[in-house]
């Protein structure tokens, strides 16, 4: 009988060398879910209302460069506002120029028509060749 109770105390004092994961999936989670919830709110900086189009959308490999035009006529490289004189020296200099690179112009609804062809002429005059306008898909409504 004092041999069992020997065997019995070991086993309680005995380590476990066994891996408890529940902790770390419960962090993993949560930190799921908080991408998840942020980065759609990362995806461009400048407030810029898109005009609606049904066109398809632009396939492609390489990430391209954002041009962003907003409801004053201003000028900005990703999140950066620049002078409209300068627009083709700073693309050129950012992309190391590199007249392929894929360059997307999202122009605000409520800026004058001019002011959007007059910079994609701007840089299309400097060489680029994939330069494209950026909409928003237009959802029809049954």
């Amino acid at each position: 009988m004092i041999a069992s109770n020997t065997k019995s105390s070991r086993n309680r004092h005995a380590l476990v060398s066994d891996i408890n994961v529940t902790p770390l999936v419960d962090v993993m989670l949560v930190l799921l879910i908080i991408f998840m919830v942020t980065s759609p709110m990362m995806v461009a900086g400048i407030n810029v209302d898109l005009p609606e189009t049904n066109a398809s959308p632009i396939a492609g490999q390489d990430e391209p460069l954002t041009i962003s035009i907003d409801k004053k006529g201003v000028i900005y490289i990703l999140d950066t506002a620049i002078p409209k004189k300068t627009l083709v020296e700073k693309l050129k200099a950012i992309t190391k120029a590199k007249l392929d690179t894929r360059i997307f112009v999202r122009g605000d609804k409520g800026v004058l028509y001019g002011d959007i062809i007059d910079a994609v002429s701007a840089i299309n005059a400097a060489g680029f060749t994939k330069v494209a306008l950026i909409t928003q898909i237009k959802h029809d409504e049954k």
